[in-house]
């Protein structure tokens, strides 16, 4: 019986420690949502309410703060009762959610339009129609419109009316309604409603004297010509202009924002009363912003609000935001104070006080009040490596965190700006949710924190600091492999992105992604850094690369690896690095500037030569080819060919339209010239990343690369 009892237990212990060693299936994160965090699916307050409702075994359920249980708010079968009633085909799935007009209806879409369902009388009562070939597409859910491109042209829709063309039939290389400036300076819609919904406002883009890049689609019987309209650094740019489009009178007004056309049209803005539209006009060179007013009615130019200057850059990311109680008075986000910061003008243009102030950076803007006695914003004030929300009374400054667990927040203010539901995770923390009141105090636990993936075996995650030369302090992830002996070596991957806009140390649950942890679970302590000319540190952090780019990125990533070097239970002779875009960049600068220290490298989609990038980006921190030769010729990797030591693996997508395939190339050609041996694998059909299911086969390609 002894035997029997020693040999049960002995058994339950292997079952248990084998339960908790199962390692990741990159193939299941294609295929299951188990290995994904438990979550609240649409999870959303009810407008004028303090009801929670979210999508549960597709129904929508509906809560309250105070109650524990949730109940039925929305069936399928109701949904579906309404569209046949509607005459249009039923749903297989609840449909997400786009937007609520109040408490009793929501918007949705379903076969080619946009439909508004009313909770109370169980029907359809709107309904716009959407192309399918519709692009582009901007709503005004107040006043059931939207604006959507069909190639080059802009298109405006009405309830139940038949689009219409707002533009002249546009040339083949003029385009209204798109997104311009290659997606730069914040700008995310190519036209904008006015707040009354009487007007459009929409950005009209020349490209005709702009060179076409030829991309090659070879998926056609004989391969065709995709051209891309790619303006070089250095090079000629697009012209844009902004139109006004008068719903009642059809008409269009262009704005005068007058020449050189190649400037910056950023930040567009409508005043609550639709008289004006705001633009911050900035040059060619981005280093000398205006926020101009001008009569939306005649287009033309009214005044200059204010100027922004730098000798490095001025970047403008976000509109103006007005005052819901004084429409005289906005909020302005600017680094003018070398940290990213509010400040509250009124508008004849004058400051009237800076709102927000510190060594900390202000992250996004999340709205206002009702009553616009309190905005809401995001910030690394308390947490550099965490993104925090915190409220801020506009007439005493007092700042209030809402969120005090460490780790990466999102949040969803209700309707009066009362209650917030706040979601977070953290390296610890795989998905929460709670309702927190105005003080940041938990007034109720909607999902708790459940460690999933408890039957794997996690890696440790750690985050922490070293100092680079000039003293900053350098934010490192190190993710140690399961079993973890201090006692014993280890090979390393580094992986590095290292550009502007980027932060990739951050305090959430498996930071770094799925891959890095199945490189971990593998056997390799993963490493990464954040060094200086990434975001969130400041302006002088972020842009002291200007002109230089490549030099500060490498020097502090190599002190990472000195770091690396110093522990005992690190293998220096097997450091392998790799990286994507900037992050190409970056890990072919370190292998080649550092030949020998690393034994293997791969990356994808590199710049190799910045004149080769494109002009909006690329002269920001560059300035020109012709203004800066010397620092493009430094940057230019493929001056250090002959400093290849170790493996080199390159990836790229041969339509991408972003760093274009000839940087690689001309890498390549150089490569076999010195006789130096490269592996390089294109990916024929994929543009700057390889998505879906290919990505499987690129991360096999890498780690297959790495094996030592």
């Amino acid at each position: 019986m002894k035997r029997f009892i020693f040999f049960a237990i002995s058994l339950s212990v292997s079952l248990s420690l084998f339960a908790q060693n199962k390692l990741f299936n990159l193939e299941d994160l294609f295929k299951t949502r188990e290995l994904y965090a438990e979550n609240l699916s649409q999870l959303q307050w009810i407008p004028n309410t303090y009801d929670f409702v979210y999508v549960k075994n597709n129904l929508l359920v509906k809560g309250t703060l105070h109650q524990k249980e949730v109940d039925s708010f929305v069936t399928l079968n109701e949904l579906n009762d309404a569209l046949i009633n509607a005459g249009l085909s039923s749903l297989k799935s609840f449909p997400y959610i786009l937007h609520w007009t109040s408490e009793h209806g929501f918007y949705f879409r379903w076969q080619e339009k946009l439909l508004h369902y009313t909770i109370d009388k169980k029907n359809i009562d709107k309904q716009i129609s959407i192309n399918k070939e519709a692009e582009n597409i901007e709503i005004d859910f107040k006043h059931a419109q939207l604006a959507y491109t069909i190639q080059n042209n802009l298109y405006v829709v009405e309830e139940n009316a038949s689009p219409f063309q707002i533009n002249p039939t546009a040339p083949e290389d003029v385009k209204f309604g798109h997104i311009v400036h290659r997606n730069e300076f914040g700008i995310e819609n190519g036209s904008f409603w006015s707040p009354n919904g009487n007007y459009l406002a929409f950005y009209r883009m020349d490209e005709s004297m702009v060179a076409d890049y030829p991309l090659v689609n070879t998926s056609t019987p004989m391969a065709t010509l995709k051209n891309e309209k790619y303006p070089m650094a250095g090079e000629t740019s697009h012209q844009v202009s902004l139109g006004v489009y008068d719903l009642k009178t059809k008409q269009i007004v262009y704005i005068q924002t007058g020449e050189p056309k190649d400037q910056y049209l950023c930040c567009i803005s409508w005043s609550p009363d639709e008289n004006y539209i705001f633009i911050a006009v900035l040059n060619r060179e981005q280093n000398h912003l205006k926020l101009n007013q001008y009569d939306a009615k005649t287009g033309q130019y009214i005044k200059t609000m204010f100027e922004e200057k730098n000798e490095r850059y001025v970047e403008p990311s976000h509109p103006m935001y007005f005052l819901p109680n004084n429409p005289n008075q906005f909020l302005w986000l600017s680094r003018r104070d070398r940290w990213n910061h509010f400040y509250l003008y009124d508008l004849s243009g004058k400051l009237l006080k800076q709102l927000t102030k510190g060594n900390w950076e202000v992250k996004d803007f999340a709205g206002f009040d009702p009553a616009g006695n309190n905005m809401f914003f995001y910030s690394n004030k308390d947490e550099i490596t965490g993104n925090h929300f915190y409220t801020l009374n506009l007439k005493n400054q007092k700042i209030t965190r809402i969120t005090n667990e460490s780790g990466t927040h999102r949040i969803m203010a209700s309707y009066d700006g009362t209650y917030f539901l706040d979601i977070y995770n953290s390296i610890d923390i795989a998905n929460e949710i709670k309702i927190k009141d105005r003080k940041g105090e938990e007034k109720a636990l909607l999902l708790k924190n459940k460690n999933h993936l408890s039957n794997y075996a996690l890696p440790e995650t750690r985050l922490f600091t070293i100092k680079n030369p000039n003293k900053n302090d350098l934010y490192c992830r190190m993710i140690l492999p399961p079993g973890f002996d201090s006692n014993k070596t280890y090979p390393v991957f580094i992986y590095v992105y290292g550009g502007p806009h980027s932060q990739m140390v951050t305090n959430t649950w498996l930071s770094g992604g799925w891959f890095l942890h199945y490189m971990a679970q593998k056997g390799y302590i993963v490493f990464t850094l954040d060094n200086r000319g990434t975001n969130y540190r400041g302006f002088e952090f972020e842009s002291c690369i200007h002109r230089r780019l490549g030099d500060l990125e490498v020097e502090d990533q190599m002190c990472g690896v000195d770091y690396l070097k110093s522990l005992p239970y690190v293998d220096i002779t097997r450091l392998s690095i790799d990286g994507w875009s900037y992050g190409g960049f970056m890990t072919l600068s370190m292998f080649l500037r550092h030949p020998g220290v690393f034994n293997r490298a791969s990356c994808g989609g590199p710049v190799i030569d910045w004149k080769y990038y494109e002009v909006m980006y690329g002269e920001r921190y560059m300035d020109t080819p012709q203004d800066n030769s010397e620092g493009y010729k430094k940057a230019s990797l493929l001056n250090y060919v002959d400093s290849i030591q170790g493996k080199l693996l390159i990836f790229h997508g041969c339509m991408d339209p972003t760093v274009v395939w000839q940087n690689t190339l001309q890498f390549i050609d150089k490569s076999i010239k010195a006789q130096k041996q490269v592996d390089y694998f294109v990916y024929p059909s994929h543009g700057h990343n390889v998505g879906g299911i290919d990505r499987l086969h690129l991360w096999k390609k890498i780690e297959n690369f790495h094996a030592y």
